[in-house]
């Protein structure tokens, strides 16, 4: 029986709805697997966690083996669905915009920077800066002897090349933020996109990475050398879409001659063989021992690719040594991935997964409430004039009749609910943060001390707030567990207001 032409076209409109939507469709997320199928002892993840565990900065952590997934775990109270700050492993995203223009033929590798900023070149500008090209700023060898600032309210294409070039383009490495943005400042001069626009429908919507954000400086021009967040889960498919040479689904995302030479030793940073960052640069990826490379941004953002072991490592977190964590991957996880599938190991699994679900970040030790609590609570202690801006502090219950805290600075008011040997996630501000998503856990240490502890978990990021009270006055410490700077401030003292 033949259809009719108005039945027949009707059907080709809705499957053609049909296709419209599935490529519309977000990739899904990447397969699991139990680890011993894909050649993993579970034993030896454990060993690694554990190990990793007694760090205490650890947030995140996947683990991909031949393109599925054998190990994830999350410290809360950071999560599977939260993005997380990158710092400089947005490095390795932004090098990836510049090879997709590359792949696109909007520019050479071998192009004079100075070609694109005209408007912005030094009335008489050096040698050096005349030779400078874009696999310079690529390779971290741009003749800079230092690093002009690389804050958002300051950085710009004429900030950087008014800077200094003592050095001849391509024979000095020195690890350069603002040589990144001047990438993400090419791109978005050459496609009229900023780096995280021109990378959604090329990266990140065809790896199902839903919700990039990345911030910009005061000319709208993403960072590039920083400020990109993304889940854990898109750090691990990022790598192993590197893996793949640029493959994905059956699509070149990205030229295979780009992997290459991204990934590849473009130029020597030292000569220390037990150090992962003497091991050669390539195109913003630092090549690491085991002959395996990575994106690495500060405090522990990883992504490492290790080609050899057909593996992808992501890892989040929040510490002061980042080559002590390399050190735990290459003494204990990497002997765990062999060359074959293995013996089903149920007991072991068993054991990986139950750790793999239990992580979380320590909370402070001690009891929910003092004898000293009652006649605190809800007073506000006013400090005096201070670096930190810190006005006042006080100490309240939440609707639940937990403890909460209230921080007031001179820029915003934020009030924490806390947890009792759990978190509480809230939002408010953190430290240069205005709205940020906030955990929260508190104990009293003794009958006048409570600890509060605060976890930024989009961020490496976790403060701990000591309150001794005497009195009508509170002594008040605080101390991050990392920074660029100190990390422990002076003690404040309070005054009942």
């Amino acid at each position: 029986m033949k259809l009719s032409i108005k039945f027949a076209t009707t059907l080709l409109l809705l499957c053609a709805v049909v296709i419209s939507r599935a490529a519309d469709k977000p990739a899904p997320a990447l397969p699991r697997s139990a680890p011993e199928a894909q050649g993993v002892s579970s034993a030896g993840v454990l060993a690694f966690i554990e190990a990793a565990d007694q760090i205490d900065a650890m947030n995140s952590f996947m683990l991909v083996r031949h393109g599925r997934v054998v190990a994830e775990g999350w410290w809360t109270p950071y999560d599977a669905l939260s993005n997380h700050e990158l710092y400089s492993l947005s490095k390795s995203f932004t090098s990836t915009a510049v090879g997709l223009a590359v792949g696109e033929g909007k520019l050479s590798v071998d192009d004079e920077v100075l070609k694109f900023f005209p408007e912005d070149a030094p009335a008489e500008p050096s040698t050096n800066l005349k030779a400078m090209r874009v696999r310079d700023l690529l390779s971290m060898s741009a003749g800079h002897q230092d690093e002009t600032s690389s804050a958002a309210d300051k950085i710009s294409a004429k900030s950087f090349l008014a800077h200094p070039v003592p050095h001849l383009p391509g024979t000095h490495f020195k690890y350069n933020t603002p040589a990144t943005f001047m990438q993400s400042a090419i791109v978005q001069k050459l496609t009229g996109q900023s780096v995280l626009d021109y990378l959604r429908p090329r990266l990140f919507e065809p790896l199902g990475i839903e919700h990039p954000v990345w911030n910009a400086n005061f000319q709208g021009i993403s960072l590039g050398g920083y400020g990109l967040r993304v889940r854990t889960e898109d750090i691990a498919k990022f790598g192993q879409l590197y893996l793949q040479k640029g493959k994905w689904q059956g699509r070149q995302l990205i030229p295979a001659s780009w992997i290459e030479a991204a990934t590849a030793r473009q130029v020597s940073n030292g000569s220390n063989p037990k150090s992962d960052w003497n091991q050669g640069y390539g195109y913003q990826f630092w090549r690491c021992r085991h002959n395996a490379y990575r994106g690495d941004g500060a405090f522990g953002q990883y992504c490492i690719v290790v080609p050899e072991q057909d593996a992808v490592i992501a890892i989040t977190s929040g510490v002061k040594d980042m080559q002590a964590v390399m050190n735990l991957i290459w003494d204990i996880l990497l002997p765990a991935l062999q060359p074959r599938r293995l013996p089903a190991d149920s007991l072991n699994r068993k054991m990986l997964e139950t750790k793999l679900a239990h992580l979380t970040v320590r909370t402070p030790e001690g009891n929910a409430s003092s004898s000293l609590a009652a006649r605190v609570q809800g007073k506000k202690f006013a400090f005096p004039e201070n670096d930190q801006k810190l006005e006042s502090i006080a100490l309240t219950t939440d609707a639940s009749g937990g403890l909460a805290i209230t921080l007031k600075s001179s820029a915003a008011e934020s009030r924490f609910a806390c947890g009792h040997h759990e978190w509480k996630k809230g939002r408010g501000a953190f430290g240069t943060y205005r709205d940020e998503p906030v955990a929260a856990s508190a104990a009293w240490t003794s009958d006048d001390t409570c600890v509060v502890k605060l976890c930024a978990y989009e961020t490496p990021f976790y403060a701990t707030l000591k309150l001794r009270f005497d009195g009508d006055q509170v002594f008040f410490d605080s101390e991050q567990n990392v920074g660029f700077g100190s990390t422990k401030r002076p003690q404040l003292v309070g005054q009942v207001k």
